[in-house]
């Protein structure tokens, strides 16, 4: 296999439907920034919304820029209050003992794990693994857990086919740590042994690549008869870049987004007004108020 070391890990999409308590927990208990706030007036083309068709909104949050940090996108369909959870995502870990602390200031319900992990459940019940440790000056996001039902087959598609480097396996635990570099959020595969759930809540994990690997990238996946959601597109962000995508899912059916990274360096800088447009979206948003 060819180890790309020209791919990176952007960021994980979880859809929300309590926006103003999902920015609390984001914002006062992580410590995370707004980096950017967009709003949508219809469904994305690549359903990076879910497969809704009205109006939503994406705000990414995280420690630092994209250009250098692991970030998560908060994906708000308009009137959608709730989603179903299902056990795919089992949890993303954050290095910070700040954190730890600003969840024991806010009184949020806290769990230990094991050896200094804390637990700790955002709104719509995404699970985040608190490192009760110093924040590093790097990014704090360690790495995202996905589920998976037959760990050598998974570590196949994103080692093998996607060129993940395999960092650790543990055979005990049943579990693999891949990235694409040392510096980088890596994604951990854990077998649970039985068929992955996704819900309506189910994620997309993203990575940019160089934009004239998609094409290649797309063949290659059509010719191990894995599946493609959406083929090579562009999407427009209204006033930003527009960047090419395609869409894939591995073999338990997580989706993953890559991205052309010239053109997402330029639609993901940083907003300095990221934070007051999502103030102002959700003082504006009825829609929420009817859900109560």
């Amino acid at each position: 296999t060819l180890f790309r070391s020209s791919r990176r890990a952007l960021h994980y999409v979880l859809k929300v439907g309590d926006r103003s308590r999902t920015a609390s927990f984001f914002r006062e208990l992580l410590g995370m920034k707004v980096l950017r706030h967009e709003e949508f007036e219809e469904g994305c083309k690549a359903t990076c919304n879910g497969p809704y068709d009205g109006k939503w909104s994406k705000t990414m949050v995280g420690f630092g820029p994209e250009d250098d940090h692991f970030v998560v996108e908060l994906t708000y369909n308009y009137g959608v209050g709730e989603y179903r959870l299902g056990n795919d995502l089992l949890g993303i870990t954050v290095r910070s003992s700040q954190a730890v602390s600003n969840a024991r200031k806010l009184g949020w319900l806290l769990t230990e794990v094991d050896g200094g992990v804390i637990e700790a459940m955002a709104p719509g019940g995404y699970k985040f693994f608190l490192e009760d440790k110093e924040q590093p000056q790097s990014d704090p996001v360690q790495k995202v857990t996905l589920a998976v039902s037959n760990l050598e087959k998974s570590v196949e598609y994103w080692s093998g086919l996607l060129g993940m480097k395999i960092y650790n396996q543990d055979e005990k635990r049943k579990t693999a740590l891949l990235g694409f570099a040392d510096n980088q959020c890596k994604l951990e595969l854990q077998d649970i042994e039985g068929p992955v759930d996704h819900g309506t809540a189910f994620g997309r994990i993203a990575f940019s690549c160089p934009k004239e690997e998609l094409p290649n990238l797309e063949a290659e996946i059509k010719k191990e008869n894995h599946k493609i959601l959406t083929p090579l597109v562009s999407l427009d962000t209204p006033g930003k870049a527009t960047v090419q995508v395609v869409i894939l899912a591995d073999p338990d059916g997580h989706e993953i987004c890559f991205v052309g990274d010239e053109a997402f360096r330029e639609l993901s800088k940083m907003d300095p007004n990221g934070n007051k447009l999502l103030d102002d979206a959700m003082a504006a948003d009825k829609s929420e108020e009817i859900g109560r």
